[in-house]
């Protein structure tokens, strides 16, 4: 399908140019190196944090997990991270999501060094993003976005893009990455979530659609401008009509019927996910030229 982005093709650029900077710092007697930590056995962190620890040690980027135990106490889990902090050693620190319930998320975050947020969490990273201060760190699946729009030579520049949710970790972000005042932004940014008053007629506008509300398919044929750019960022776990008894993977777009109708439009899989690895080792090894500077 001509009209496809190949998110796994993208990433595979954005990695061969992190190869080639990790290459560089090693010359200089520097391994960037990220350090993740997950809190607990949940299946789907094991796989995520397993697949980002592979592509690091491919990319000559020094990588380790520490897994804590289900019961780790928040106040356990910040000393951990204090002293994360402390080694030069690590570059970049991930505290993997979801944690457990007794942990708060928000203040495991803003205990990480902002020049070790390679997630781009911290509040300060944050706010630099705000402010168009490119001295931080953007989320990486925003950033992943971003990327395929820039590399797949998308307009942005005047462009009426609809980000469909609010989240911190895609929709906020997202929206403040593209209207910003500046090259591959200057974007009218739309953002629609679930108290939005017909969501359907703001997409029905996008020329860029950004689906990241966790909603299976909510993104129908119906909703999309023909010659539109459609990105879904969606993972969603639904049952298999095949297989009774099983699920399968699906986005936030009903892909099969949206496709003949986008100018362009990402898979998925094969479209956004990929990015945000490619993103996250980007950043590692940005946070390790800054530190060695």
């Amino acid at each position: 399908m001509q009209n496809l982005i190949d998110g796994r093709a993208i990433a595979a650029q954005v990695h061969a140019e992190t190869t080639l900077r990790a290459a560089a710092l090693l010359q200089r007697g520097v391994q960037p190196g990220i350090v993740f930590v997950r809190v607990g056995e949940d299946p789907a962190s094991q796989v995520y944090v397993g697949m980002k620890e592979r592509k690091a040690r491919e990319l000559q980027i020094r990588s380790e997990t520490l897994v804590l135990p289900e019961s780790t106490t928040e106040r356990e889990l910040l000393v951990l991270i204090r002293r994360l902090n402390a080694d030069p050693s690590w570059h970049g620190i991930l505290v993997q999501a979801p944690l457990p319930t007794h942990i708060r998320q928000a203040v495991i975050y803003a205990a990480v060094d902002p020049a070790k947020d390679v997630d781009g969490f911290h509040p300060a990273n944050v706010g630099r993003l705000l402010l168009g201060d490119e001295g931080g760190f953007v989320p990486c699946t925003p950033a992943g976005v971003h990327q395929l729009l820039i590399r797949s030579h998308i307009p942005i520049q005047g462009a009426e893009v609809v980000v469909l949710g609010r989240g911190n970790i895609v929709g906020k972000p997202m929206a403040s990455i593209l209207l910003q005042k500046g090259r591959h932004a200057n974007a009218t940014v739309t953002v629609c979530h679930s108290a939005t008053r017909d969501a359907a007629a703001h997409c029905r506008r996008a020329d860029i659609l950004v689906a990241a509300m966790g909603v299976p398919l909510f993104v129908k044929a119906s909703m999309v401008k023909p010659g539109a750019t459609v990105i879904d960022v969606g993972v969603n776990r639904v049952p298999d009509p095949d297989k009774p008894g099983a699920t399968r993977l699906v986005g936030d777009v009903d892909f099969l019927k949206v496709q003949p109708i986008a100018g362009r439009i990402t898979p998925n899989p094969g479209g956004v996910g990929p990015m945000t690895i490619a993103m996250l080792l980007a950043n590692t090894v940005e946070a390790a030229e800054r530190q060695s500077a």
